[in-house]
């Protein structure tokens, strides 16, 4: 994953354009390796009408440099992606210090860094630098170039849906528009990637499995509003996951969805307080930020969380150019894609789970108990005994968990062995 997002990381996306074709196809590839199957993309045009906003003009660009009197170029696109402001109209244009100030973005809080800065829906110009380099500019004159347009274009996205045994569909979302930034852009497609290949490894899926990755906020309207999908996903799923800022090694993070009590709020609170023995962040709707905004908002109201590893947002080289290939790790990835697969394994055994036998069955002919009693015997299948409790028509796996304390990944062993010897059945 990390050399993946390592080639990924390059690229020149935007909410439109060559990167955002070029970034799908690359995960389509990768993850039609074995079968074949790989993400649908889609295009919508320009002009068309989504709610109450619009697809913009397509905006592609070539080049962007500011160069001083001698030739020497300041900041250079072919550098740094992020020195240019995304969305840019052409300019080319000689001008004094205090002109290009004009059109300089830097964070004077975080002098050593360069800002991500855009204006997708108001046409203007700019240029992006670290405070230091601005205060070390010399009085004189300066040559502003960016060679780019916007024209009439597409908003591109991609698409994957596994069916299942179900027609209840489980739905992963995350986005593709942001230029070289580790873990608040590329994080979250090369995840989604290793997630889908683990669920095409599922032998006889319960649920269908709907992916997309989009352009945050104008892809996912946009998706919402065209077609039937808005009307099939408040149909069929059941629950709903945006991935955001998976790749760094520093936290674990759930966005809830606004009223915080959907089956997939359920399922990732349980997963994190077992994965990480309780040391994860827990943030309401109202720090939402992500597409987790457009999936809950009024008559969308889809059961849709956020999972991050660091939220967007909080952690300090969000949005600039410190938010680089050191930022996130293997072992980053590691723990936000075990996440994720706990996750769907939850979902796909979290069933009203009813005894077959009343009292406690004998364990111990089915060699699930060992049969000589000491101290210390009895501990090794506690969890079972548990289970087999509150195995009683009235909790799904995930209740039984909250209630015991046991995790669901140790349920689910649990299950299959019971299951296996007749001790249960789905109610």
């Amino acid at each position: 994953m990390y050399d993946f997002a390592a080639e990924l990381f390059p690229l020149n996306r935007s909410i439109t354009g060559e990167g955002v074709r070029q970034t799908l196809k690359m995960c389509s590839d990768r993850i039609a390796e074995a079968d074949g199957v790989g993400f649908e993309i889609k295009n919508v045009a320009s002009g068309t009408e989504v709610f109450d906003w619009t697809v913009p003009k397509e905006w592609a660009i070539r080049e962007a440099y500011i160069e001083d009197e001698s030739g020497n170029r300041i900041v250079d696109m072919a550098v740094s992606n992020l020195h240019v402001m995304g969305y840019s109209t052409p300019v080319d244009q000689w001008v004094d210090l205090d002109e290009l100030k004009e059109h300089v973005f830097t964070l004077p809080d975080q002098p050593d860094i360069v800002p991500y800065v855009t204006s997708y829906y108001k046409e203007r110009f700019g240029f992006c630098m670290s405070q230091k380099q601005l205060d070390s500019l010399a009085p004189g004159r300066y040559h502003m170039y960016i060679d780019s347009e916007l024209f009439d274009g597409n908003l591109t996205y991609g698409e994957l849906v596994l069916p299942g045994e179900s027609d209840e569909e489980i739905f992963f979302s995350t986005y593709d528009c942001h230029p070289s930034m580790a873990n608040n852009e590329v994080s979250g497609p090369v995840l989604m990637c290793e997630l889908i290949k683990y669920v095409k490894s599922l032998k006889n899926r319960r649920y269908t499995y709907r992916f997309i990755i989009i352009p945050e906020t104008i892809g996912a309207i946009t998706y919402l509003a065209t077609g039937d999908h808005l009307k099939h996903m408040k149909e069929h799923i059941v629950a709903g996951f945006n991935i955001s800022c998976v790749g760094d090694d520093r936290d674990y993070s759930i966005v809830h969805s606004k009223y915080a009590d959907t089956l997939a709020d359920r399922v990732l609170l349980s997963v994190l307080k077992s994965h990480t023995d309780g040391k994860y962040s827990d943030y309401s709707f109202l720090k939402r930020g992500s597409d987790e905004r457009q999936y809950n908002s009024a008559g969308v109201d889809l059961p849709v969380v956020c999972f991050c590893r660091s939220k967007f947002g909080e952690y300090p080289e969000y949005h600039t150019s410190a938010d680089d290939m050191t930022l996130i790790s293997p072992e980053g990835f590691q723990g936000g894609y075990d996440v994720m697969i706990q996750v769907v394994d939850a979902l796909e055994y979290n069933r009203i789970y009813v005894m077959t036998q009343p009292c406690e069955p004998q364990l111990g002919k089915r060699g699930l108990f060992p049969t000589v009693s000491k101290k210390g015997s009895y501990d090794a299948v506690m969890a079972m005994m548990y289970f087999m409790t509150y195995a009683d028509g009235r909790n799904d796996l995930i209740g039984i968990s909250e209630i015991t304390g046991v995790p669901v990944k140790e349920l689910t062993e649990i299950v299959d062995k019971l299951y296996a010897n007749g001790l249960i059945k789905i109610l």
